[in-house]
């Protein structure tokens, strides 16, 4: 859960000591948001949340949804309100509206290059603390796909695991044994050895097999063989994939991408909020 409150009183503190300075109490005005470069829109709603949450009394008008392409020097949308309380929330509100959305621009670059194979783009746990509902929002905004949400509600065994279990085997099998039938188990292998010692035991079902840091002619290998010995299962691959080779994966015949960069090192979206005219 986000706690605006929280983020709200670790920016203003005791006052906006330059607005309370310069800003009569009880101006009003119209301020808008205003986009300086084109992408896909996300974290429009949690900006407006940050806004009402610093003075109910706001009021807003929107041109865009979350999801939405948008074009350099497009109003997305206008509040109205006391002058002092836009500029108290507006820093944070566009922190976060220019991280969603550039995290959704991102992804719908991904999106896009991998678009005739069918291959879905996901984001990773790679995320940013306290911000990870809203990052999951803005990669869905762009089109790809959200991984689990947390350690909770699936299992992914991982070489840390397979070392602390003794054997990659000894590990699906314990997970399996602990997991519900609701809850899925996954498998990162980094190793044709690895890899063909998971195919040997189908007696431990694993759902998604996830290739890890492999070059494009081995998951090509990896993806044959897989899908001829566990057709049912899910083959994830992971590990320096860019924009330039993402198709090639993608065309070795994943189902799924899962890029960590959609969110860990993403450009922020140049966003601005402006005052177009004040009430005195």
């Amino acid at each position: 859960m986000i706690d605006i409150h929280r983020w709200l009183e670790e920016d203003i503190g005791w006052g906006d000591a330059t607005s309370e300075a310069i800003v009569p109490p009880y101006q009003t005005c119209t301020a808008s948001i205003t986009t300086k470069q084109a992408g896909v829109c996300a974290g429009l709603d949690a900006a407006i949340d940050i806004f009402t949450c610093t003075d109910r009394t706001l009021r807003f008008t929107r041109t865009t949804t979350d999801g939405a392409p948008i074009t350099i020097g497009q109003t997305i949308a206008r509040i109205y309100g006391n002058t002092r309380s836009i500029l108290r929330a507006e820093r944070l509100a566009l922190n976060v509206l220019q991280r969603m959305s550039g995290i959704a621009t991102q992804t719908k670059r991904y999106v896009d290059a991998v678009a005739l194979h069918g291959t879905r783009i996901a984001l990773t746990r790679k995320t940013t603390p306290g911000l990870r509902i809203l990052e999951r929002n803005a990669v869905r905004a762009g089109g790809g796909a959200v991984h689990r949400y947390g350690l909770c509600d699936a299992m992914l065994i991982k070489d840390n695991h397979i070392r602390a279990a003794g054997s990659i085997v000894d590990a699906i099998r314990l997970a399996r044994a602990h997991a519900s039938h609701m809850m899925a188990v996954a498998v990162e292998v980094d190793t044709f050895e690895q890899l063909h010692a998971v195919l040997a035991h189908p007696e431990y079902r694993v759902d998604c097999i996830l290739l890890d840091n492999m070059d494009v002619d081995a998951v090509a290998q990896a993806v044959s063989l897989i899908k001829y010995k566990r057709q049912d299962c899910i083959v994830e691959v992971s590990g320096g994939i860019t924009l330039d080779n993402v198709a090639q994966y993608a065309a070795a015949g994943c189902d799924i991408v899962s890029i960590g960069a959609l969110t860990h090192s993403v450009r922020a979206l140049d966003i601005s909020l402006d005052i177009e005219e004040t009430d005195v």
